[in-house]
């Protein structure tokens, strides 16, 4: 590989970092929003999220979910979404990401801690823009399903 070769797949790996970091980032403020458009359009169209057993498949699902009572009450009340740093693991047109969440809520006068999460991104290049493919969370109680996510997406791989 010429070192212009090796200049460009370094720097594709980059971009292609940026660019998920960047769609997972999104999350937050698309919920927090309560835009089910734009958190639905981050999914593939045949994507899942898997949320400690509650499973949504497809856009449909995510875009339902926003839009639910229960998420526009959290909403109204006041809550933030906060996706931490992920790592990400790009191969090809497949990528792995991971990284740990916080949901704050609104209490009185200040906010508290409602939920720490983590989270493992399976993610799909489409059409060239990345897409998440399964994104599966499991809340940080010191069970071994949170901690099985947080290896596997720190090891890059797609499977915990």
């Amino acid at each position: 590989m010429s070192d212009i070769d090796d200049l460009k797949a370094r720097l594709r790996r980059l971009e292609d970092e940026r660019d998920i970091e960047r769609l997972i980032a999104s999350y937050g403020p698309a919920v927090d929003a309560a835009d089910p458009e734009a958190a639905a359009g981050l999914w593939a169209s045949d994507g899942s999220y898997d949320v400690d057993g509650w499973r949504m498949q497809g856009r449909a699902d995510v875009h339902a979910m926003v839009n639910s009572s229960a998420h526009r009450n959290l909403v109204a009340k006041g809550c933030c979404h906060f996706l931490g740093p992920c790592v990400v693991t790009v191969t090809g047109d497949s990528a792995v990401a991971v990284c740990e969440s916080l949901v704050l809520v609104r209490d009185g006068n200040g906010y508290r801690v409602w939920r720490c999460t983590a989270n493992h991104f399976v993610l799909r290049r489409i059409d060239g823009r990345w897409h998440i493919g399964a994104r599966t969370s499991r809340i940080l109680d010191g069970k071994p399903e949170a901690h099985a996510l947080l290896t596997a997406g720190l090891a890059g791989l797609a499977e915990a």
